[in-house]
Order: structure tokens, then C-alpha cells, then sequence
């Protein structure tokens, strides 16, 4: 019907005008085995600056990578020293009080605390990349170490002990950290998903709360368990201990910490009043001690603190069996969470100020600061986020404000230890109580159940095991299944033949998840090209007759996009754009205008992919450049309406099909100014 009076065109006319799928052209192997190690260690192309340069050049330049205070050094200015003052001196009000408070949390000697707020920072100072990270310990770290440590060696009964294996695994944490950043394996960091980030931290900061019952009711006797039920039990078995002085006093200055940060989130311009919070604590606290004679009452306080510099501890490292199998898993595990949280939040405030850091760099510069600081009786330091958004708040310029915060925790070191003494160990539990409450993001929680559902459940997964079981616990149950291998019983008569088909099968089945693992978080992405004589696009790489389209680069993603791969799609797409406004320049053609992403092949994406996306958005905005997407699929339409992230880009900016995108592209190339970029003015409207 309607068709009558159509004709066909044969089989061989049609061949004539279609275009037939292309082999790609054979690379050598040497080549082929080239890009793909270039593609799985080498993302963002770190040797592209040693391009074109002298020996000298290349060397100093490799320094620079390494140590980029030689950097930004020369180019430091009094007006950038007048700002890190400033902030170091703020960041060192908190990370005085909360250095202590953790080191307690760790179970380890408060003046700990002390020692790993001087030394590392000034190692961060000269290595690492992020202007805004102020170094510190953390609470979940600290947790972390006093839970895995407590379970093989009792703080009390052995605290030397105790103390050589929290250096040990200090130790290996850093050494882990600054091996994964060397060999460009910081892609292994990527598998803590967002939504096991959000679970693990908000579940970790509710047993760290639990926990400080224990100061806060005066409590002499705890239990050394992690778990909801065990601290419960312990807290309600101990009623007729409970100590109303110390309660009293938990509660007015956690209300005075709580008080503050409310007023400085209120009003942004008195940050200064939630980071000078917990040292007035302090102060007041000790005062109040002093003058009343509290310690007499059932009011427990630090007692005398060592005073002087760090000691050096290379000689306490403990590498016997059985404790050295304690101390690298601690070590492990530690450095992994205290390498997640310092990546993401030197990342978060450089999108902020607009400027990029290198992931493997960095690894190398906190692996650094651990080992240096294992050294010097230091135990496990990060980049905390609370110390970092004061020091990013306080106006920092660059990390000249960590050795500030040094030197301030140095002179503390040297002569203001012994007024410590009288500091009461409930303002320390008010304090990371306050700290800890901050950590539980319910809001990103709600977030991902309206998004997506299955990062909800794997974020729920991490908090209830976390408070329900262990800190380690809810950590594998969110990133790892057990495959059960050690149940397989293939030859019963021979133990010894049995154990080695296991043995085999477990590295069987690692190589086949590492070798899945490459796949996921190394998806291919390449550039497209258009066709002559036609409006179809493929890659330009197997189609080498392509046309490339002035003015508009077009990249496919050839893979869902999510916490695996983000940051790996972050970095190449980054690297396509260089690239692209590299050879424009050269060759003296249009200038780059427009990115293109054809998400044909994107089958899903989660929230850290979401995020990737408006953190790409952000980088071609500040370039001037517009972001577009062509032939996105229902199920990441869906998530990207939910995330709200089509509001941000613009309905008008999102395309059926690649041909139409350019089309669109094209007819603001030539009837608009290249800089005319308003939304209101678009004239398509595909989505």
C-alpha cells in the first residue's frame, strides 16, 4: 500500500551507495602491545611535556613532576604567603585538638597526634599536587588501625607493642600507596564505587560515635568490638558506673561545637568560628579542670604529654611472624580508605579553583609522607576533608600553608605540651562526636535511591556491615564476593592434590577477574569521522577515508560509564581534547568549538559516572567549548534526568543521532558568533 509505483534499487546498485563495514588496517604487534599499556598505565600521557625538549630540560622537568614545589616555588609571591598564614595557622587550631582526639580513637598515645601533623605535611608540601589538602589523621583510618590492631595485640596489656605494629603498618600502607602511584595502578582506587564510599564513611562515623560513649559517660571499661550490639551491650551493662559529671560536660561543649559549625555554615564568612571550635573547647575545658579540680570528681584527662619533637622509630618496625601478617593487612586495607578519601578531596576543591591533580602523583606523595612518618613515629596520615575545607575556606594559595600548620604543630611540640595536661578526654569524644556527624551524608543516600537503586543497595550493604559486623567487614561486603573455592572437595584421598587444583582454580579465577577488570576500567573511546558523501560517522581509526569536522570533535564512549571508569574517562577525554586543540593549532584550522560524546554504545550509567559527566562539563565550559550528547539510551536518559544533569547541559544540547548533533553544531558555526553560546537561542530541540 503506497508503494506500488516504488522501485527498489538491485542488490548491486545498493552496495554501490552504502558504505561496507571496514576491517581495520594490521598494526604491528610491537605497536598494538604499545598502545594498549600506553591506554592501561598512561591515560593522561604524564610524558607528553618531555616532547621536543632538551636532556636538561627533560631532567628538571622530571624533577618538577616528582617535587612540584619546584614549580610553583619561584613563582611564589608575598600576597600568596599573606593567604597560606593565615590558613595554616587556622588548620592548625583544628588539627591540634583533633590529632590528639584521633590518636586516642587509634588507641594509641595522644602526642601521636601531634607527631603526624608535623612531619608529613611538610613531605606533602614539597610532593604533592593540590593546593588546597591539608594533611592530618583521620577518624575512619583511626578506627580502623585500633580495630584490626586490637584484635591480635591488646593497647593495654602490650602498648609497645601495639605502638611498633601501628608503625609497621604505617609503613606498608605508605609503601602500597606509593607503589600503586610509580606502577599507574591508581585505577585499582576506582573500584571504592561512590555509593561505597558514602555507606562505608557514614556506617564508620556511626560506630565512631558509639564508641566515644565511652568518654563521654566516663566509662573506665569498654569493649574492644566495633559493632553496634557489642558497645550497646557494654554501655547499658556499666548504668551504676556511668559518670554524670563527665555527661554533663559531653553534652554542653558537643552543643558548642554543633552551635558553631551551624553558624559558620549560615554564614560562610565566619569559618574561622567552627575551625577555632574545637581548640576554645580545649581551652575552656582545661580551664574549667584546672580550676575545679574535675580530675578528682571521676573527669578523666590526657596527663602529661612528652614534650619535643618526633623521635625516630625505623628501629621499632616489627617484621616477625605472627604479628607481620597483622601489619600488612592493616596496612592494606588502611591505605586504600585513607588513599581514597585524600584523592577525592583534593579533587573535589580542584574543580573548585579550576585547576587539575595527577591521581598517580599524588598516591606517591601521601606514600611518601607514611613511610617518611612511619620513620619518625607518625602513624597512618590523608588528606581529611573537614581540615581540607578550612584550609580551601581560610583562602589558602598553595600547599606553603601544610608547613605553616607545621610549624605551628613544631612550636606546640617544643613548648606548649605540658598545658595539655588538664585537657579532659570528654572534649576529645565531643570533638570527633562533632567531627564524625559531618561524615554521614544522608542526603547523597537519598540521592542515590532516586537514581539508582542497585548503588543504594550497595551503599546500604557498606553501612550495615559496618555498624552490624566490622569496619573491615562492611567494606568487602560492598566491593567483593566470595567465590567459595575453598569449599571444593575434588579428590578426597589426596589433601595435597586437592589443595593445588585450588590453588590453580584461585588463579584462574583471578586472572579472568583481573583480566575483566582491565576491560571495565579501560573502555575504549575513540574519535569519529564523517563518511564522504553521507551522514554517517565512524572511527576514524578504521575508517581512514573519514572527514574530520572543522570546529567539532566527536568521541564515542564505547562502554557504560561508572565508578570503575569515570576517572579513566575523565582523564582520556581530557587528553582527546588537548590533543584535538593541538593539531588545530599546527595546522591552523578552525579553532575547537564543540565536543561531541556519541553515547550510542553506553548502555548504563551509575552516579560516579554522572559525576564524570558534570565534571567534564565544567572543563569544556571553562575552555569554551559546548558539551553535546548524541543517541543517549532510555535507561541513561532516565538517570540523567533524575541527576538533573540534562537541566545543566540543556535539553537543546542533546541529539537523536550524531548527524543531527553536527548538523546543529554546524548551523551555530555559521550563523553565530563562536563565542554565542546561549542557550535561549538555540534553535534545536531534539530530546
Amino acid at each position: 500500500m503506497g508503494n506500488a509505483d516504488y522501485v527498489y534499487p538491485s542488490t548491486n546498485e545498493y552496495r554501490q551507495c552504502a558504505h561496507p563495514v571496514a576491517v581495520p588496517p594490521p598494526q604491528p604487534f610491537f605497536k598494538s602491545f604499545k598502545n594498549s599499556l600506553k591506554e592501561t598505565f598512561f591515560p593522561d600521557d604524564p610524558l607528553r611535556q618531555f616532547k621536543n625538549k632538551t636532556p636538561s630540560r627533560k631532567f628538571f622537568l622530571g624533577l618538577q613532576y616528582f617535587l612540584p614545589i619546584l614549580e610553583w616555588g619561584p613563582r611564589y609571591t608575598f600576597q600568596f604567603l599573606k593567604s597560606d598564614l593565615i590558613s595554616g595557622i587556622t588548620i592548625a587550631s583544628l588539627a591540634i585538638p583533633q590529632g590528639i582526639s584521633y590518636a586516642k580513637l587509634a588507641n594509641l598515645p595522644p602526642i601521636l597526634g601531634l607527631y603526624s601533623s608535623f612531619i608529613p605535611p611538610l613531605i606533602y608540601a614539597m610532593m604533592g599536587s593540590s593546593r588546597d589538602l591539608a594533611v592530618g589523621t583521620v577518624a575512619v583510618a583511626s578506627l580502623l588501625i585500633g580495630s584490626m590492631l586490637g584484635d591480635e595485640v591488646n593497647a593495654t596489656e602490650n602498648p609497645a607493642l601495639y605502638l611498633h605494629l601501628a608503625f609497621t603498618a604505617t609503613f606498608f600502607a605508605g609503601l602500597l600507596q606509593a607503589s600503586l602511584g610509580l606502577l599507574r595502578l591508581g585505577f585499582i582506587v576506582d573500584f571504592l564505587s561512590h555509593a561505597t564510599i558514602v555507606g562505608f564513611m557514614g556506617g564508620a562515623a556511626t560506630v565512631v560515635i558509639l564508641q566515644q560513649l565511652k568518654g563521654i559517660l566516663g566509662l573506665q571499661h569498654f569493649t574492644q568490638s566495633t559493632d553496634i550490639i557489642s558497645v550497646l551491650r557494654s554501655v547499658f551493662s556499666q548504668i551504676h558506673e556511668w559518670r554524670w559529671e563527665s555527661g554533663v560536660l559531653g553534652a554542653v561543649f558537643l552543643f558548642f561545637l554543633l552551635l558553631s559549625r551551624y553558624f559558620s555554615k549560615k554564614r560562610p564568612k565566619f569559618f574561622w568560628i567552627s575551625a577555632m571550635a574545637p581548640l576554645t573547647t580545649v581551652i575552656l575545658g582545661s580551664l574549667l579542670v584546672y580550676l575545679t579540680h574535675a580530675e578528682k570528681h571521676g573527669v578523666d584527662v590526657i596527663g602529661n604529654l612528652k614534650k619535643g619533637l618526633n623521635p625516630p622509630s625505623f628501629g621499632d618496625f616489627v617484621f616477625t611472624s605472627p604479628y607481620l601478617t597483622t601489619a600488612v593487612k592493616t596496612g592494606m586495607i588502611t591505605g586504600i580508605i585513607a588513599l581514597a578519601e585524600g584523592i577525592a578531596v583534593g579533587r573535589s576543591f580542584a574543580m573548585f579553583k579550576h585547576y587539575s591533580i595527577d591521581g598517580n602523583k599524588e598516591m606517591v606523595a601521601i606514600g611518601t609522607m607514611n613511610i617518611v612518618g612511619s620513620c619518625f613515629s607518625c602513624y597512618l596520615t590523608t588528606g581529611p576533608f573537614s581540615r581540607s575545607a578550612v584550609n580551601f575556606n581560610a583562602g589558602c594559595k598553595t600547599a606553603m600553608s601544610n608547613v605553616v600548620m607545621a610549624i605551628a604543630v613544631m612550636f606546640t611540640l617544643l613548648f606548649l605540651t605540658p598545658l595539655f595536661h588538664y585537657t579532659p578526654l570528654v572534649v576529645l569524644s565531643a570533638i570527633i562526636i562533632s567531627a564524625m556527624l559531618g561524615l554521614i551524608d544522608y542526603e547523597a543516600a537519598i540521592h542515590l535511591w532516586k537514581v539508582d537503586k542497585f548503588d543504594f543497595v550497595v551503599c546500604m550493604g557498606a553501612y550495615i556491615g559496618v555498624v552490624f559486623a566490622s569496619v573491615e567487614v562492611g567494606l568487602v561486603i560492598a566491593v567483593y564476593i566470595d567465590e567459595n573455592t575453598n569449599e571444593m572437595n575434588l579428590f578426597p584421598s589426596s589433601k595435597q592434590q586437592n589443595s593445588v587444583i585450588i590453588l590453580w582454580c584461585k588463579m584462574q579465577v583471578a586472572i579472568s577477574v583481573l583480566r575483566l577488570l582491565l576491560f571495565v576500567a579501560r573502555p575504549k573511546t575513540f574519535v569519529l569521522g564523517n563518511l564522504p558523501n553521507s551522514t554517517i560517522y565512524r572511527s576514524v581509526e578504521q575508517y581512514p577515508t573519514t572527514n574530520d569536522v572543522p570546529g567539532i570533535l566527536i568521541l564515542q564512549i564505547d562502554a557504560p560509564i561508572y565508578f570503575a571508569n569515570s576517572s579513566y574517562l575523565r582523564e582520556r577525554i581530557s587528553r582527546w581534547i588537548d590533543e584535538e586543540e593541538d593539531k588545530l593549532k599546527s595546522t591552523g584550522e578552525t579553532s575547537l568549538q564543540y565536543v561531541i560524546f556519541n553515547m550510542s554504545a553506553v548502555g548504563n550509567i551509575d552516579t560516579s559516572g554522572i559525576s564524570m559527566l558534570e565534571e567534564v562539563k565544567k572543563i569544556t565550559d571553562r575552555r569554551g567549548l559546548k558539551l553535546v550528547l548524541a543517541n543517549p539510551g532510555a535507561e541513561v536518559m532516565k538517570k540523567l534526568n533524575k541527576s538533573k544533569f540534562i537541566e545543566t547541559i540543556g535539553k537543546e544540547w542533546i541529539y537523536l543521532t550524531v548527524g543531527e548533533a553536527v548538523e546543529a553544531c554546524n548551523y551555530k558555526l555559521h550563523t553565530c558568533k563562536p563565542d554565542a553560546t546561549n542557550e535561549d537561542s538555540q534553535p534545536w530541540n531534539n530530546v
